[in-house]
Parts: C-alpha cells; structure tokens; sequence
C-alpha cells in the first residue's frame, strides 16, 4: 500500500469512532505500529486535528471532514456498477480492491449522493464457479504484471488438448468469457485462449521482455488493422 492511501484510510478510520488505539490501526492496515506512530504524527504536524499520544490512542476531533468529491448520481452509478462487475467477474483480488473503493468514495459523499451510491438499481450477477474462476484469474494477472512465462494445458473448441508456453500479454472480457491475449511459443504466433478452457496450468519462473514486434500494443495495433 502506498504511504499516501495508508494515511488517508487513517482519517477515514478515525472519523466517527472513539478512541483507536495504534494497535487497532496497525491490524487493520498490516503494518507495524512504529508505522502507525509515525504516520499519525505526520498527519497533526500537517494540521490534522487528531488528539492523542503513542501508548493510549487517538481520536478526530469532530467537525474535520476530507473535502467532498464532485460525482454526478450518473458517475455514482458507474462506479457502482463497474465494481459489481469487478467483484463478479474481475477475480478475488481486484474486488476486493473495488469494495474499499467504494468505502473510501462513501466515506467523503455529501449525504444526497450517499443515497445514490448505497441504493444502485444495476446490477452483476456473480456465477456458480465465481470463487475458483477468481482465483485463476488473480494468478494469470500476476503472471501478465509480472511478465512470467505459462506453461499449460488447453482444451481446444473441438475438445483437442494441447500443452503451450505462452507469454501473457493481456486479458480481454466478452460479457461473460475472459480471454488471454498471448504470444504462443509453440506456434510462433499470437494466439488467445478461452481462461474457461484452461485445464491446467503453472507460472515458471521465467521472465520474458516484450519486444517492437512481440507485445500486447503491438498485437492491439494489429487487430486494429485487420
């Protein structure tokens, strides 16, 4: 977590609570409390109106608000709905991340548009294998931010498997299938991959640089042409 979202959950943490302890901070953000001491010091000698000391806890004096965002109800509801597609479709770590999105918009709302974004009328409908497809996807995801090589196990469309090394360039949402964007090694070529027809696969611990010709801009460029 950066320093700056950490310091800002801490605002957001005190706000509307009594007294909070470095532990209670420390827990709840995985750091040391050292950590927490330091980051609250910062932020009184910043001007924030936090009362309190190391050893006993530390409350925000009432009438400090973080200033309002400028949404729309309509932005309101994108962001809604984007992070229910997230928390569906996105795997288990990116909704996750879209949930404390939401509870860190909710937490600097004027009332009226806190209504909008506790009381969406759009939805998106999670599916029975959502949890272990989740999990598939956080790891792919890693692999493309990573720039790991995979190695696996593919069901074709006319039920032919076949094992590939792929670089993982990208991934693309159809509406309710995931695609990998990726240079195959065993073709030589740009290939995708249904993430639903996957059987098996593993991350090695090989490492691969993009080049002018192999790349997901270069493969984007490429769809874009034909």
């Amino acid at each position: 977590m950066r320093r700056a979202d950490r310091l800002f959950q801490i605002i957001q943490y005190l706000q509307g609570r009594r007294l909070t302890t470095a532990r209670q901070l420390a827990e709840r953000l995985e750091v040391s409390e050292r950590t927490i001491y330091r980051d609250v010091q910062d932020l009184m000698l910043s001007g924030v109106p936090i009362e309190g000391e190391a050893g006993i806890g530390y409350v925000l004096r009432g009438g400090f608000h973080l200033p309002p965002l400028m949404f729309t109800p309509q932005e309101i509801e994108a962001l809604i709905v984007g992070a229910r597609m997230i928390d569906a479709w996105g795997g288990r770590k990116l909704s996750a991340a879209a949930k404390e999105a939401l509870i860190k918009i909710d937490s600097v709302l004027p009332p009226k548009l806190k209504a909008e974004l506790r009381q969406p009328r759009m939805f998106a409908p999670s599916f029975p294998d959502a949890e272990e497809f989740g999990a598939r996807l956080d790891i792919i995801r890693e692999a493309i931010n990573d720039k790991r090589k995979l190695e696996m196990r593919y069901r074709r469309a006319d039920e032919a498997f076949s094992r590939r090394i792929v670089w993982p360039l990208g991934l693309v949402f159809w509406g309710n299938v995931w695609t990998l964007l990726s240079w195959c090694e065993l073709r030589g070529d740009y290939r995708t991959f249904r993430i639903d027809r996957i059987q098996s696969f593993d991350v090695l611990d090989v490492h691969f640089e993009e080049t002018s010709e192999i790349s997901l801009q270069y493969l984007l460029e490429r769809y874009q042409e034909a």
